[in-house]
């Protein structure tokens, strides 16, 4: 009994600590599972979106479509006392001129290798076949696509056998010409933005992931910023990380809202829909949508592109839809354009990189391509570094 009763005690105390430690290591795995900030997937405020809206909508209310999932739909985000948002001090756009001329003088600088070129074979003495295979050449390379290249060699064998006795002035001139024809000065480059009527002009902003497109839209709202238009910007791009937040803080720079969700992966197309309500409500000239750098090869994504538009045009005509390519690209850049022309219904092409390659010759192409007219052009890394696209002008940048 003796050598039991020590066994007994010692079963006791460590009941008792085994007691005592309990509480302490529920207290520890509660901690490890609650961190501030987190939820848990059963967590009945995230499947309800867990979040408020702050958007005020006015006295008018649309029923959204069925289609679309505004849960987890949050606010406009308004310059001057955005949530959590650094506030930045707001800028003034350059005027359009002055942009202009700036993007000229890069343009002679980074992209006049095509021009150069031609001009130095027909400057030749003799022009042989040997030539005009070069002068073929050079234009394939320029990304000019063999259609148009063999339009242009066309016209310009023709004139040369016209013309005789050749001067630099003369190539240069009749270059000039030539170039101008081909890029098309009779294309309609203006941008839809007036208002119709009570509903604002709408604009989407499509491509690829990495061209550029959410920077794109921020730089454009400045140019109508600088055009006295009031915007409202959408960031239906709710894939990528922090793109909601990039596009604020585009629009913060210019004194423009955005209309964003607080949830990554939320429905683009209930976005798209909540910022083309505000627009209406809030009696905006133009709405802008940046929409998910979607693949051309993923068929889903492509047809939620379709969707987004569908579900805006219940409430406004889409007046605007701008394919964003990357002039680096080249050929490819033609391959995306074509499956993004198959989805929606392409109006024009903002060409940005124009100044990292000297293949000036894909504006002609995608323009032969889609049949639509490159309507901007990008030229930097810099915020007024956007601008109109003018077909002298960018012909003049490459002969010089």
């Amino acid at each position: 009994m003796n050598d039991i009763l020590p066994i007994i005690l010692s079963i006791v105390a460590a009941l008792v600590v085994i007691g005592g430690l309990i509480p302490v290591l529920l207290k520890t795995r509660k901690n490890i599972t609650r961190y501030p900030g987190t939820r848990d997937a059963n967590d009945p405020e995230v499947r309800s979106g867990g979040s408020t809206a702050v958007l005020d909508r006015g006295a008018t209310e649309r029923k959204a479509p069925e289609d679309v999932d505004l849960e987890g739909l949050d606010t406009t985000t308004v310059p001057d006392d955005a949530a959590g948002l650094e506030v930045i001090p707001v800028e003034t756009p350059l005027p359009v001129e002055g942009r202009l001329t700036r993007l000229r003088e890069r343009l002679v600088r980074s992209n006049n290798i095509m021009g150069k070129g031609l001009l130095a074979l027909l400057s030749r003495d003799k022009i042989d076949e040997s030539v005009w295979d070069e002068v073929e050449e050079t234009l394939l390379l320029a990304d000019l696509g063999t259609e148009p290249t063999m339009q242009l060699v066309d016209a310009l064998r023709e004139r040369v056998k016209v013309l005789g006795t050749r001067t630099p002035e003369h190539v240069k001139t009749m270059l000039r010409e030539e170039l101008v024809k081909i890029v098309d000065p009779t294309m309609d480059r203006s941008l839809n933005v007036q208002r119709h009527g009570d509903k604002p002009a709408v604009m989407m902003v499509v491509g690829v992931n990495g061209v550029g497109k959410t920077t794109t839209v921020g730089k454009l709202a400045r140019v109508l910023v600088a055009e006295d238009k009031d915007v409202i910007l959408g960031a239906a791009d709710t894939f990528r990380a922090a793109a909601a937040e990039q596009l604020a803080t585009w629009g913060q720079r210019v004194g423009v809202p955005t209309v964003k969700s607080d949830l990554d992966g939320a429905d683009p197309a209930s976005v798209a829909y909540e910022a083309v309500k505000a627009g209406i409500d809030q009696e905006v000239d133009v709405v802008m949508i940046d929409t998910a750098g979607r693949l051309q090869n993923k068929v889903g994504l492509m047809d939620e592109l379709g969707k987004v538009k569908r579900v805006v045009e219940k409430l406004a005509e889409v007046d605007e839809v701008l394919l964003v390519l990357d002039a680096t690209t080249g050929q490819n850049g033609l391959n995306q354009a074509r499956v993004f022309s198959e989805v929606v219904n392409i109006t024009g092409i903002v060409l940005t990189k124009l100044d990292g390659t000297a293949k000036g010759g894909i504006v002609v192409a995608i323009q032969k391509t889609l049949g639509v007219p490159v309507k901007l052009i990008g030229l930097g890394e810099g915020a007024d570094d956007l601008a109109p696209f003018d077909t002298e002008g960018f012909v003049d940048a490459l002969l010089n």
